[in-house]
């Protein structure tokens, strides 16, 4: 027997829960389906464990996608204020942490609740272990879904159900599968927000340096960051390289300034010129963690007093630290990846209500789609307006 509903939403994470809330609120009878044994768990793994669920500075700059237009229509009318009010509704305690960006005080488990609460107040009924078998178009606005959990008749078919980061979480292709189904553009997909691994050589060099810390600034042609890096057992890692990594081409060398603030060949010179007696790996030890420059300094160099050190040789010990160059191998790929970058086209959906231009009734809604934000709750950001986007339609 097929049950009629207006609604089959797919994917019950951050997307697809936000649009069974705004459907529901509409009257609309919605089933949310997701293959997993729970809803949100991505919501629960974030932040490490905290929910970065928005960023005060949200702004279509800081996006990444083939159409860097086609987000600002969501974003404008769902802004970050109206998730906040809703967290606020809810009395879920958080805070800012850096660069505004916004986490629970207490647990992740905070914000998958609130969403919970208010898809159970519109009575959209939501569905785990439901694996679909087929999709079929029917006539127009009209879908037909096969799946474990039955057969459904809707109105409105909506995908949200992510993208190819971490897989362990239940990500999977679905989404790419019913783009191709329904011969909707695919930009190729990659893992974007995630550590970078190194080349042999250097993954030697620098392994003894796992767990250090430092504020830098990474750049490569196209854009910069300000934010830590960490060095890890496979590679690098933190805030910066993150963010770097979504810019980053295969082949392409990064440049890293471990003392942004402070040009060191000047200050090199400075303390020359005050006869200064202090051995170099002394001086830059009270700038950088020991161990860093114990790597990154020529031994002979290292325990030399400034004054006897020739200038070329500090320009290259300032070429070091203010222009660190490096080649990736590559990424971690989507194991640790926080999101996938690329996917489906937007110039094949609606940017006011995510619906398919050319499939009637179809719509795409978060990671699926090709926009990518920053780290620190963008890609949260772009869940709840585009799952609230479709809401207001389907």
């Amino acid at each position: 027997m097929i049950q009629k509903v207006d609604c089959i939403i797919i994917g019950a994470g951050a997307a697809g829960l936000m649009c069974a809330i705004e459907a529901g609120k509409r009257g609309r009878h919605v089933i949310v389906l997701d293959h997993t044994n729970k809803p949100g768990k991505k919501i629960l793994m974030s932040g490490g464990g905290r929910c970065n669920f928005t960023n005060y500075h949200i702004h279509p700059d800081r996006y990444i996608s083939h159409n860097p237009h086609f987000c600002k229509s969501a974003l404008s009318r769902y802004t970050q204020w109206d998730f906040i009010e809703l967290v606020k509704k809810h009395h879920i305690p958080f805070h800012e942490k850096t660069l505004g960006q916004l986490f629970c005080d207490n647990k992740s488990k905070d914000i998958l609740d609130m969403l919970l609460i208010e898809c159970e107040q519109v009575s959209a009924d939501i569905r785990m272990n439901a694996h679909i078998e087929k999709i079929e178009k029917i006539h127009d606005y009209h879908f037909k879904i096969h799946s474990t959990r039955g057969d459904f008749h809707c109105e409105s078919l909506i995908i949200a159900s992510g993208g190819l980061s971490i897989p362990t979480m239940g990500a999977s292709p679905f989404a790419y599968k019913i783009a191709e189904q329904f011969s909707i553009l695919l930009w190729p997909t990659r893992a974007a927000l995630v550590p970078f691994t190194l080349h042999q050589q250097d993954k030697d060099k620098f392994a003894e340096l796992s767990g250090v810390s430092i504020d830098c600034l990474v750049s490569n042609n196209e854009i910069d960051f300000r934010e830590n890096l960490l060095f890890t057992h496979r590679g690098l890692s933190g805030p910066a390289i993150l963010q770097m990594s979504s810019y980053w081409q295969p082949g392409e060398e990064i440049v890293i300034n471990m003392l942004p603030e402070k040009n060191i060949f000047d200050f090199l010179q400075a303390q020359k010129k005050l006869s200064s007696q202090k051995q170099l790996n002394t001086l830059l030890s009270e700038l950088l963690p020991k161990r860093v420059v114990d790597i990154f300094l020529d031994p002979l160099l290292a325990t030399a007093k400034l004054p006897t050190i020739a200038q070329q040789d500090l320009e290259r010990v300032a070429e070091t630290i203010n222009t660190w160059r490096i080649k990736p191998n590559g990424t971690e790929g989507y194991r640790t990846a926080e999101v996938t970058l690329g996917g489906i086209d937007c110039d094949a959906l609606s940017s006011k209500t995510m619906m398919v231009n050319n499939v009637p009734g179809l719509y795409f809604i978060g990671e699926a789609v090709d926009v990518t934000g920053w780290l620190g709750g963008y890609n949260f950001q772009w869940a709840w307006s585009s799952g609230w986007a479709a809401g207001q339609v389907v």
